[in-house]
C-alpha cells in the first residue's frame, strides 16, 4: 500500500510539472462600464423621416434589400420600411436590433463582438433583447438618445454601414 501511494504521488508531480504553460486561458479584459447617455426627449417624426430617407439612400445605392425601423426614446415605432424583395423576417429582427441599441444604449455590434470572443462573451446571449449582431445604432442628439435605428437584410457589416448612416444624419 505504501508503494501505491507513493508511486501516486509521484504520477500526480510529474503530470502536473508536464503540463503546457499556455494551457490556461488569459483572463478576459473587464467590461466596459455603462455608458452614460442619458435618454433624452423622444425624435419625432420629421426627424425620424431624415434619418431613414439617409438610411434608405444607402440602401438603394447599394442594392440592398432591407427592413429599416427607426424607435423613439420610448421604445415605439414611429417609422418602418421595408423595401422591395427584402425577407420578412427582417421586420422583426430590425425592430430587435433597434430595441438592443435603445435599451442597452450602445451599438448592438458590442454584443455581436462580445458572443464571437467566446467564453465569458456568451454570456451576452443571457442579456435580454441583447441582439448579438451588428445593425442596431442608438441615435444621438445633443448628447441625449432620442431614439434608435435598426436595420436588417443584408449582412451584419451592410446592416450597420446603413444603421450609422441614419443615426449620423443627426450630427
Amino acid at each position: 500500500m505504501h508503494n501505491f501511494k507513493l508511486l501516486l504521488s509521484a504520477a500526480l508531480i510529474f503530470a502536473g510539472t508536464t503540463l503546457p504553460a499556455g494551457a490556461q486561458q488569459p483572463a478576459p479584459p473587464p467590461p466596459s462600464p455603462p455608458p452614460t447617455i442619458p435618454y433624452g426627449s423622444p425624435i419625432g417624426l420629421e426627424a425620424a423621416k431624415k434619418a431613414m430617407a439617409a438610411a434608405e439612400a444607402e440602401a438603394v445605392k447599394n442594392n440592398w434589400p432591407m427592413a429599416i425601423v427607426i424607435l423613439d426614446s420610448t421604445g415605439h415605432v414611429v417609422i418602418l420600411h421595408k423595401l422591395d424583395n427584402t425577407q420578412y423576417g427582417s421586420i422583426r429582427v430590425a425592430e430587435l436590433k433597434a430595441h438592443s441599441a435603445l435599451d442597452y444604449r450602445r451599438p448592438s455590434k458590442v454584443f455581436e463582438e462580445l458572443v464571437a470572443q467566446g467564453g465569458i462573451g456568451l454570456r451576452t446571449l443571457a442579456l435580454p433583447g441583447a441582439a448579438p449582431f451588428g445593425g442596431g445604432v442608438p441615435i444621438v442628439s445633443d448628447g441625449k438618445i432620442v431614439g434608435a435605428v435598426g436595420v436588417s437584410g443584408g449582412t451584419a457589416p451592410q446592416d450597420g454601414q446603413v444603421a450609422k448612416i441614419a443615426a449620423d444624419s443627426f450630427k
